[in-house]
């Protein structure tokens, strides 16, 4: 009849979300906790590291770059979705090939945590040359995209956003898609659910640092702790980011010299990158909210595409991975181009994951190079 107390727990008894939620975030501050010890003398040297004398990007300015236009395109579901334009100089544009074809419009697809900024060097080297019509667009929950109104995240529902894209901005003539990382799984994805565009419109393809499944070997790159806890913790993850979210942002914007070092250390492959170079890509990192993040967790780490490379295997195809590459590493660069033996592959020496920016000059040699040979 009095009080009794509270019940103790019985085993195995199901946990409210708040108490998932207040498990996730220690298990957030056990991982940050192991980084930062981990990293604790190389964070009091960040800002020389910023500093460092003989950067050769000191004074690159990025962040937008100029375009002929620049609107949202709807998906079906209401979700906007942001692309940009670039058209061919007066010089270049409409120009044919040499056997009279004319010069394909190159899609720009970005991959994981970052956005259209990841082809910065790219754009601009096709730009100066204006043979080229460009399309570059943030993927839904990055950049200045929107997240998705409704479902989840899922490579194939990128596919059908890479669809809507090309419809929308170039519903006839010859393309060549760009793809990094999860930009390439996009395009796998889009090849898969139509394989019919890469009978008669689609003229190249271009994949970096990308895979086509084994995803589970690498965790993408992901702390050891997360990489342990695996597939079965993402609905958990996914449910707590939506209670939590705000908070771990908060907390990623906190430890901001921490994932400085660890986009350094993760994405690029050189001893001494470019501290413009890393800023720029942690700042990309940091704009993709948690909730974003841990959606997209799930269908990246169940992609498994291979079979649908054999849509490509009639189209040229430029392969290219950085020989350091932590998130994607060569192994999966080398399966593709089992499966698609007559790609060309450029493994680029001393780069990491984000190759297209860290050697930008050996990147846009290879791209200016397949898309002259296109034209022949």
């Amino acid at each position: 009849m009095g009080s009794e107390g509270p019940k103790p727990k019985r085993p195995g008894a199901r946990l409210g979300p708040a108490k998932v939620a207040g498990i996730f975030g220690a298990v957030l501050g056990l991982a940050a906790a192991g980084a930062a010890a981990g990293v604790a003398v190389e964070r009091a040297l960040v800002r020389r590291s910023k500093a460092e004398p003989g950067d050769r990007y000191a004074d690159e300015v990025f962040g937008p770059q100029p375009c002929d236009d620049a609107f949202p395109i709807e998906m079906a579901d209401g979700t906007d979705i942001h692309v940009e334009l670039v058209e061919p100089t007066v010089e270049g544009r409409g120009q044919p090939s040499r056997v009279g074809r004319v010069r394909p419009t190159v899609v720009f697809v970005h991959g994981f945590c970052l956005d259209m900024g990841t082809f910065h060097f790219q754009r601009k080297v096709l730009a100066e040359r204006g043979e080229h019509r460009l399309v570059l667009y943030d993927q839904p929950g990055h950049g200045r995209s929107e997240r998705l109104k409704s479902g989840e995240y899922d490579l194939s529902r990128l596919g059908e956003a890479l669809r809507t894209v090309i419809d929308r901005t170039t519903p006839s003539g010859p393309l060549v898609l760009v793809g990094h990382s999860m930009g390439g799984m996009t395009i796998m994805a889009f090849a898969e659910r139509y394989p019919e565009m890469f009978d008669d419109r689609v003229v190249g393809t271009v994949l970096m640092a990308t895979s086509g499944g084994r995803n589970e070997e690498t965790k993408l790159g992901l702390p050891a702790i997360f990489g342990r806890v695996g597939l079965p913790f993402l609905p958990v993850m996914t449910n707590t980011t939506r209670l939590t979210g705000g908070a771990i942002d908060r907390v990623r914007k906190a430890s901001s010299n921490v994932a400085w070092l660890l986009t350094r250390r993760y994405g690029f492959g050189t001893d001494r990158p470019s501290p413009a170079l890393v800023s720029y890509v942690e700042d990309m990192n940091s704009r993709t909210s948690a909730d974003t993040v841990v959606r997209y967790l799930r269908t990246l780490y169940t992609h498994a595409r291979y079979p649908a490379l054999a849509a490509l295997r009639g189209t040229p195809t430029l392969v290219i991975v950085g020989d350091k590459d932590m998130i994607t590493p060569v192994t999966h660069s080398e399966e593709i181009m089992r499966h698609l033996p007559e790609a060309e592959y450029v493994k680029v020496p001393d780069s990491g994951h984000v190759v297209m920016l860290e050697h930008a000059d050996e990147v846009n040699a290879a791209l200016e190079n397949f898309l002259e040979r296109l034209a022949r």
